[in-house]
């Protein structure tokens, strides 16, 4: 239970609201060590409610990430704070904040709803979904192109995807997605086989181009809002953004684990991204080799999330997301099938994980 009385001295001293009942309910969070909670009955500032972001110390399994972030650049500010300000900046629809306690390590930030992208398209018409995910897809590009420069002072353009960190994510699935999951660990020549095809993907992957890559954005980290001139998407959990290829948020978006978009719907919004791409920079790309690379990066981290999902549920005791596990790991199936080249690796990983296995 959050103490009401130094909520209320910040809300009516530092924000200027006038208080005479204040409700603070807590939200179901994602999968981090943060808590979130709605300030309601507000009156007289900006805003009817606030969302109050409660932050905690960094999991361990985040500290060991950020090792292999690549960035030698000290964090000498809340990457959170430091993130949404150049985005801001950048007309990126992020949440304004509004006040941030150091002490406590309250964050006060901008009530966007509850109406997630993946709540917006429940039952819907495809003509209906592909219009939501094209908005999902500008306001992507807004962030892909609108941060090329003026990045000196961004913790973001300071630390990379480099093969380091994708392998430690490969690492991560056999450890929590095959040994983990399976009670029992791989024979070593196996993993050693495993691991030299993750490497070279690591290596290609990271020999693209890279852009801001917002790291997670996926429909339950996308709020739409009502507009008169349409729904809005706003972005938020941006806070672990990093230099990346173009291809990691799309396949994000598009192969998301808690959405399953028909296939015909992912050329689709591909095309999309690339058509609109083109015509906002000018930039052509050869759409079959973005494809297979929007492939091979889908297959990287589509690992990852199921791996991540198992990490929650043994170390962090949240099984909640254990159900995501089994489709997330159908896509990558369905990704290996497609490349010859990658039937090794499938045949290796079929073995272990019974999704993957070969009919």
């Amino acid at each position: 239970m959050i103490d009401l009385d130094p909520l209320q001295k910040i809300l009516k001293e530092t924000l200027g609201f006038s208080v005479d009942k204040l409700i603070a309910t807590r939200l179901t969070g994602d999968a981090s060590n943060r808590s979130y909670y709605r300030l309601s009955g507000l009156a007289g500032g900006s805003a009817p409610s606030l969302i109050l972001m409660v932050l905690a110390e960094p999991e361990g399994f985040k500290a060991s990430e950020e090792a292999v972030s690549g960035t030698g650049t000290p964090i000498t500010e809340l990457p959170f704070i430091n993130i949404q300000r150049y985005l801001h900046a950048r007309k990126v629809a992020v949440p304004e904040i509004l006040f941030y306690d150091t002490a406590r390590g309250w964050l006060f930030l901008e009530d966007l709803g509850d109406i997630t992208l993946a709540e917006t398209i429940q039952n819907q018409d495809e003509s209906v979904v592909r219009s939501y995910y094209q908005k999902a897809i500008d306001t992507l590009l807004d962030i892909h192109l609108e941060t090329s420069t003026g990045g000196e002072g961004c913790i973001a353009h300071h630390r990379a995807f480099d093969p380091a960190l994708f392998v430690w994510e490969f690492d991560h699935f056999i450890e929590y997605g095959i040994e983990a999951r399976n009670n029992g660990p791989i024979p070593e020549k196996r993993k050693k086989e495993i691991r030299a095809y993750f490497s070279d993907i690591a290596l290609r992957l990271a020999s693209l181009p890279q852009v801001f890559t917002h790291r997670d954005y996926h429909s339950r980290n996308l709020m739409v809002q009502p507009d008169p001139a349409g729904a809005r998407i706003r972005v938020i959990d941006f806070q672990d953004a990093l230099m990346g290829p173009p291809q990691y948020d799309l396949a994000s978006l598009l192969r998301d684990s808690y959405i399953d978009l028909p296939e015909a719907s992912i050329d689709a919004l591909v095309r999309y991204y690339l058509q609109q791409r083109e015509a906002r920079s000018g930039e052509k790309t050869q759409e079959e080799m973005f494809r297979e690379y929007f492939d091979l990066v889908s297959i990287q981290r589509n690992l990852k999330a199921a791996g991540r999902f198992v990490y929650i549920d043994r170390v962090k005791k949240n099984d909640r997301f254990l159900q995501y596990v089994p489709p997330t790991l159908r896509k990558v199936k369905r990704n290996l099938q497609k490349y010859r080249r990658l039937t090794p690796l499938h045949e290796l990983l079929s073995e272990y994980v019974e999704e993957l296995q070969l009919q």
